[in-house]
């Protein structure tokens, strides 16, 4: 199958290692993309919850098709966040078409874009380290979880359904502070003259645009590939947030209508 070939990829909060993961869904999404940039940021590779025990063949897989892409052309830019930290220490790292940063600027179609993570904002992980890593893993117990009820709605012939997701909305102080997360970055964003900002950490797909008395900012998240399995996409100066449920219905019907096709050219 054709490949689509955006400028500029972000992927976000994979977490590979962890329970939680959709590495099978995430490499069939690498497979059918050809950019000339892929930005990982932050969050990769879960190094909090890492043990030898657990490392499918699935997320190796994830692994192994980065740096295929690599070898073949696309420049991998890998920024640090907090599930990865540890590989903060090799920032500035650059091998090939491969670097590690822990923030990114580039300069897009006359426009300037921010890249980073997003942990820096967020008071719990730079002041209760602990509880945080402890929330983590407590956000992967629920995750598994929702898998399980979910098998047995779609078996009812039942709309999935998010725990997390009805959780974090129905938590005001969660809600809280993904707003005031949105609008801190936007805010800084703003004031440094950037008109692009793109971050993850918050497992919070959007793309919206921030106005403040200082300017105007389009503020990015990619999202997560625990939950939401989205990204983002920058072709023909805009980007686009993609799901990769909608890519694949979308497969779904180019495959009815060829076959339709192929059928009425029989008659």
């Amino acid at each position: 199958m054709k490949k689509r070939k955006p400028e500029i990829v972000v992927v976000s909060d994979v977490h590979l290692g962890t329970l939680g993961c959709n590495a099978k869904e995430l490499l069939e999404y690498l497979n059918g993309i050809k950019p000339k940039k892929l930005i990982l940021n932050g969050d990769i590779i879960d190094i909090w919850q890492f043990r030898k025990s657990y490392f499918p063949k699935a997320h190796l897989d994830v692994i192994r098709r980065i740096i295929e892409m690599q070898s073949k052309g696309t420049e991998v830019i890998y920024i640090t966040g907090n599930h990865d930290e540890m590989l903060r220490k090799f920032s500035g790292t650059v091998v090939g078409g491969f670097q590690i940063l822990d923030k990114l600027v580039l300069d897009l179609d006359g426009k300037k874009a921010w890249f980073f993570h997003g942990d820096v904002f967020d008071i719990s992980i730079k002041n209760a380290k602990f509880l945080a890593k402890l929330g983590g893993w407590g956000y992967d117990l629920l995750i598994i979880l929702n898998r399980f009820l979910n098998w047995f709605l779609v078996k009812r012939g039942r709309k999935k359904y998010s725990l997390s997701r009805k959780i974090k909305n129905s938590v005001k102080e969660a809600v809280k502070f993904i707003s005031k997360f949105e609008k801190t970055v936007a805010e800084l964003a703003i004031e440094n003259g950037y008109k692009y900002v793109i971050c993850g950490h918050i497992h919070q797909p959007k793309m919206v645009r921030k106005i403040t008395k200082n300017g105007i900012c389009l503020y990015m998240n990619s999202g997560d590939w625990i939950e939401n399995l989205t990204a983002l996409e920058y072709k023909n100066k805009k980007w686009n947030l993609v799901y990769y449920q909608e890519l694949q219905e979308k497969k779904r019907q180019e495959r009815h209508n060829l076959t339709a096709v192929t059928v009425l050219s029989k008659k």
